[in-house]
């Protein structure tokens, strides 16, 4: 058996020739499967397309480099799963462009953060952080409640995604402005085409202030809905079933 690795081991071509035929059928078993399969993803029920207030939200989330210090991507090692919830699923990054996994965690992770805190908690701890948490070294964001959300362009931000592959309507796209107001009133004239739109999505004041449409109301709005489409009580089921 020794005999037959000599001649890759004392020629160096022929090493080299068995190193590029090895990596060109393992690249081959890996992309090949790709040219016929239509989605390497596995939909879940209850997962849908980001509200206009949330994708706001999102779009501030990625304006003031939130994901730097915090991912949004649970492991599947026991440690995480016990600290941060359930590990995350593909389906959960299928409408993020760009996603949001982070490679970094000065700050937890977020992915399950959405229902854990009240809005006051949130609002209370992007205004003064330390406030809250006395060891944190997040900088406040004081202005996000200041700030009215610019929500003129919402409809472009919508088609863009469309473009790309998210399943937003025409009627989302068209009334994507609407929806933000919606979002925030539940007495509002679009409220009940708002929730047949976007089943199960949060319709509230987020930012305590009715007064005005704030970017600390999207910004929230974002946080609170972040991992809570998913009912994770029917996998946890299925696991301790096997």
């Amino acid at each position: 058996m020794s005999f037959k690795h000599e001649i890759f081991e004392k020629n160096s071509i022929f090493l080299l020739v068995g190193i590029l035929i090895m990596v060109a059928i393992g690249g081959l078993v890996e992309i090949a499967p790709l040219f016929y399969l239509e989605n390497t993803i596995e939909k879940v029920k209850g997962m849908r397309p980001y509200t206009p207030l949330e994708l706001a939200g999102r779009n501030i989330y990625i304006r003031e480099g939130c994901y730097n210090c915090h991912s949004q991507m649970i492991r599947s090692t026991r440690d995480e799963v016990e600290r941060y919830g359930h590990y995350s699923l593909a389906a959960e990054s299928m409408y993020d462009h760009p996603f949001q996994w982070g490679s970094k965690r000065t700050g937890p992770d977020l992915a399950r953060v959405g229902k854990k805190y009240s809005d006051e908690w949130h609002r209370a701890h992007l205004i003064a952080p330390r406030a809250i948490v006395p060891e944190s070294v997040m900088p406040g964001y004081p202005f996000l409640a200041k700030n009215d959300l610019k929500f003129n362009n919402i409809s472009a931000d919508l088609k863009a995604n469309q473009i790309v592959g998210v399943p937003y309507s025409d009627d989302q796209v068209t009334f994507a402005a609407q929806d933000v107001k919606a979002q925030l009133d539940e007495d509002s004239e679009g409220y009940d085409d708002f929730m047949t739109r976007y089943p199960s999505a949060m319709v509230r004041d987020f930012d305590g202030n009715p007064e005005k449409i704030s970017e600390m109301d999207a910004i929230i709005a974002y946080m609170q809905m972040l991992g809570t489409l998913v009912d994770f009580s029917l996998y946890n089921e299925k696991e301790n079933n096997r």
